[in-house]
């Protein structure tokens, strides 16, 4: 089991995302994190990362950039954020804490999986770390409301570390984007389900072959009849889930083990 600091003052926390190192919800996010501590790290992309999943920089260098005091630009994936932070530059004490985000568009359902936000807190719960992954609830076309997630996070993260967590889940946390008197509560909640597929767009180019571009996820209706991160975010409430390390389905595997014996 994790045993989060109940106080956070003189925490070390680690701040990483995927929408990169000049994101407004970074910014948003570390003053969160220095309203709990002085001894906040970030470590961001360079270039926004979104859709890269828990994906390693395999077969190119990553380099380090630093901005100043203890922030970095990273050439490379959040994945490679949290990674380099935690066994290079933090090596002599390693974050007691780590969120990432605040990302601008929900992490809900299945696109958790494309998620490079989602990712980093799931290489920090694998490196032994305490993690939190937080995102806002933006369509592309509307203006965001940072106030939301800045007047609640706080609350949200406090009462998340009061808890006892086992060692291979980490949070995942969502905000409706309304105005903040507008939220109507705080759900624990479920992975939801919709159907699949994103939208492709076909560009022509000169030489007659064109190439595609994956747009936004195609809002399908939801599947399933039980409640969801999907269903309690359009109903205005926080979403939090906790996500698991183990992708093993133990039903399936209990299952298999007894027709295969």
């Amino acid at each position: 089991m994790f045993e989060p600091p109940l106080d956070l003052k003189g925490a070390r926390i680690l701040i990483a995302n995927d929408d990169g190192i000049r994101a407004r919800g970074l910014k948003v996010l570390e003053q969160i994190a220095r309203a709990f501590t002085k001894d906040v790290w970030v470590f961001a992309p360079e270039v926004e990362q979104s859709g890269a999943g828990h994906s390693l920089s395999l077969h190119r260098p990553v380099r380090a950039r630093r901005i100043s005091g203890k922030r970095y630009a990273i050439e490379g994936s959040p994945t490679d954020c949290v990674m380099l932070a935690v066994t290079e530059f933090m090596e002599d004490r390693p974050p007691d804490l780590v969120l990432s985000g605040i990302n601008r568009g929900a992490n809900l359902g299945q696109e958790i999986t494309y998620s490079g936000t989602v990712a980093a807190a799931l290489e920090a719960t694998l490196l032994g770390i305490p993690a939190i992954a937080l995102s806002l609830k933006v369509r592309p076309d509307e203006p965001e409301r940072w106030r939301t997630a800045s007047r609640h996070a706080p609350r949200i993260i406090r009462k998340l570390l009061r808890q006892r967590w086992p060692r291979d889940v980490f949070m995942n946390v969502n905000f409706p984007n309304v105005m903040p008197e507008a939220i109507t509560g705080t759900t624990i909640v479920g992975q939801g389900r919709r159907e699949a597929g994103y939208r492709l767009h076909k560009i022509p180019d000169p030489r007659a072959r064109g190439y595609y571009v994956i747009g936004s996820p195609k809002q399908g209706k939801y599947l399933g009849r039980g409640d969801s991160d999907y269903r309690a975010t359009d109903r205005g409430e926080i979403t939090i889930t906790p996500l698991h390390c183990d992708m093993t389905h133990q039903g399936a595997l209990r299952a298999l083990r007894k027709a295969l014996k």
